[in-house]
């Protein structure tokens, strides 16, 4: 805004032709602001030497606004819903597919169920839905929502947008009691069975939303059940035809699990590999299992140092997304690899992952 000051001062006569130095002291309730204008007007304003009359005027003039300009997110967010339904008012689906997809020899159940909604929960790859459990709490109020990752593409498993699917580890575990202790949502949704209701909140979340570009390549890091937002990219991406997405990107799957039992939809993975064999590159690492060479458990990170090197060359490119979603340990073991690595090329690896951050090219959602 810029202004203009125009002011008249007259002094009252006085026998000396000189104006000797003067100091003034203006009350600021003498003072009146009015639209573009500011006004004062005294017509005795007290100086120490002499009685002046003083009115002054300053002008504006309004420059237009700088404009903010948007930057433009590199993920698939246009058009993306959230909160459509929230735990006061929440959606009830219908259960139409629940089936355990661990061995039975597994340390641990993991459950991959389809819900209903009928078209009502427009989610996209990489949301998360709420669940309220059934039931009352031990102070009587109604359970409160726990988020899942969701484990389909839009389109949903039968394809028709009207389903949304959910891999849930049935959590049991014994306390310094020894008391045996259930988790209440993942018991109540790994033990619901086809036709029966559950009261579902969301979508939420843009953190795991898929890159737009087709071309780019993505870098799925996930633990156990941490796979469900990357089996709705894959779906995506590898078994469904879409008018405006063809994936011709690389997408390398990282999976983490103890026992092979416990390995989760290796028969669509092994699909898509037969598909796309120059798009899709999974790897596993199974803890309780395998060992690097150094007689190491092979946890995630472990296996992703032996493709260290051609991972920072990835993780250099502009295109390149990493998106890592499961067991909260899991960055560390990461940012492990990467420091030497980083190091060599004379950079900061942690403050090269902020500059990965802000440009939306890493991506966590952990617990």
């Amino acid at each position: 805004m810029a202004s203009t000051l125009n002011a008249a001062v007259s002094l009252t006569a006085s026998k000396s032709s000189s104006l000797p130095a003067t100091s003034c002291a203006i009350a600021p309730d003498r003072i009146r602001f009015a639209k573009g204008a500011f006004y004062y007007k005294s017509n005795n304003v007290v100086t120490s030497r002499r009685v002046v009359s003083v009115r002054a005027e300053v002008t504006t003039t309004d420059t237009p606004p700088v404009k903010k300009v948007e930057k433009e997110s590199k993920k698939n967010e246009e058009g993306v819903i959230t909160n459509k339904y929230r735990p006061k008012e929440p959606y009830t689906g219908k259960v139409l597919l629940n089936t355990k997809i661990t061995a039975d020899d597994a340390p641990g159940e993991t459950w991959h169920m389809v819900f209903s909604h009928q078209g009502e929960i427009p989610y996209r790859e990489g949301q998360s839905v709420g669940v309220i459990a059934d039931g009352i709490d031990k102070n009587g109020k109604p359970h409160k929502v726990r988020l899942y990752s969701i484990a389909s593409s839009a389109l949903g498993d039968l394809g028709n947008s009207e389903t949304v699917s959910l891999c849930v580890k049935r959590l049991v575990y014994t306390n310094d009691a020894g008391e045996v202790v259930k988790g209440v949502c993942s018991n109540f949704l790994c033990d619901l069975k086809p036709g029966s209701d559950v009261k579902l909140t969301g979508p939420v979340g843009k953190e795991m939303l898929m890159p737009k570009d087709p071309n780019a390549t993505v870098i799925m890091l996930a633990t156990g059940t941490g796979i469900a937002p990357f089996r709705s990219f894959l779906w995506k991406m590898f078994f469904e035809k879409h008018d405006d997405y063809k994936f011709n990107g690389l997408a390398w799957l990282f999976l983490g699990v103890p026992t092979t039992s416990s390995l989760l939809y290796t028969e669509e993975f092994d699909k898509m590999k037969a598909k796309a064999p120059e798009n899709f590159r999974v790897d596993y690492a199974i803890s309780r299992e395998q060992a690097n060479d150094k007689g190491e458990k092979m946890y995630i990170q472990t296996r992703m140092a032996q493709y260290a090197p051609e991972l920072w060359e990835l993780l250099k490119k502009d295109n390149t997304f990493v998106y890592m979603c499961g067991l909260k340990g899991m960055e560390k073991g990461i940012d492990d690899i990467m420091v030497s690595l980083a190091a060599n090329d004379g950079i900061d690896w942690f403050d090269y992952k902020k500059q990965l951050k802000k440009a939306e090219q890493w991506n966590v959602e952990v617990y």
